[in-house]
């Protein structure tokens, strides 16, 4: 057995103390031989930590496209040639997806905008679109909005908006090889206040950006530095048009690692399949995941791109008997 996953069995897995960079890195370095023992202890960790429930979401988009950002990754990105264009989804549309998000299973609804920030439109929208969910729907709702003002953070609370998503996406010294037109640490100050204000943080990021191995530890060591309720994990899934459309896709395995890797780095972490999984993982890797510290998922499409069918993620659920984590439990 390496001495990293010995080290994680005591201190992660005994202690409840995630590995720091040096340790994730160590993880992400394994040897594919060890990789099993990797997933099971990671496995174990999840099991122990965080329980066998698994935290079952969907996701729509309120405004598509049109961004202007210059998120190299993103077809929504007004900036590029991306086939994407710019789209809003009125009110009754959006209480339509709650109502088929909570048919599912799922007990979280994030509401998610192609911006840099909410504008007053987006958040009158909003207003209107949560009360609307929370009259028709038994859903808890999430939103993605962007960078935040402390106003804008206090009006979503006060909406009844119980999580936040807003994604680091990679480490902090590879982000500006990725994004151009706002720094990773306005990013980081919209995260503060959302967990000042009392909101759940769920803030990941994309594996597969052109990061170095190393620049990937340090990634899990600053999303563990900030701590949030949840971490989406998705890997890259090359958009035509964008910077980075023509970039290979994460090799299976390395998908793998850094799933053990992320969760020995965060023991307590909801740690979510997103958006990727299925061009890197497919079916067997997806299961693999699964029993390898993930303990959430994303079911149906995701913002611009095409998810595995929901069926297929509860199937598999109820195949490895895992609990879908129940809406009474968290409320």
């Amino acid at each position: 057995m390496p001495e990293i996953l010995d080290q994680a069995r005591t201190q992660v897995l005994g202690d409840g103390v995630g590995l720091d960079q040096a340790g994730v890195l160590a993880v992400l370095n394994l040897p594919d031989e060890h990789l099993p023992a990797a997933l099971q202890l990671a496995h174990d960790v999840r099991m122990r930590w965080c329980g066998p429930e698994v935290e079952v979401e969907g996701i729509v988009s309120l405004k598509t496209g049109g961004c202007p950002e210059d998120c190299h990754f993103c077809s929504q990105s007004g900036l590029f040639t991306s086939p994407v264009r710019s789209v809003w989804l009125d009110i009754p549309s959006l209480v339509e997806a709650a109502k088929q998000t909570a048919a599912t299973g799922a007990t979280e609804f994030c509401i998610v905008a192609a911006v840099r920030g909410p504008d007053a439109r987006l958040m009158k929208q909003m207003r209107e679109g949560v009360a609307a969910i929370k009259a028709e729907v038994d859903i808890q709702v999430a939103a993605s909005l962007g960078m935040l003002s402390k106003e804008q953070v206090d009006d979503l609370v006060d909406m009844g908006v119980h999580r936040y998503n807003h994604n680091l996406e990679t480490c902090r010294s590879y982000f500006p090889n990725v994004v151009t037109t706002h720094s990773w640490e306005e990013r980081w100050e919209t995260l503060r206040m959302v967990r000042d204000s009392g909101m759940e943080v769920c803030c990941g990021g994309i594996l597969g950006l052109g990061e170095t191995v190393e620049q990937r530890a340090e990634f899990a060591a600053q999303l563990a530095e900030l701590n949030p309720h949840e971490v989406p994990l998705n890997f890259l899934n090359p958009r035509p048009g964008t910077p980075l459309g023509d970039r290979p896709v994460v090799e299976g395995k390395d998908a793998l690692r850094a799933i053990a890797a992320f969760r020995l780095a965060m023991p307590r972490t909801i740690l979510r399949y997103a958006g990727g999984r299925e061009i890197t993982l497919g079916d067997l890797g997806t299961r693999d995941g699964l029993l390898g510290g993930i303990n959430a998922v994303i079911v149906g499409n995701y913002l611009t791109t095409l998810g595995r069918p929901a069926t297929a993620d509860l199937d598999l659920l109820n195949e490895l008997k895992m609990p879908v984590k129940a809406l009474s439990a968290t409320l």
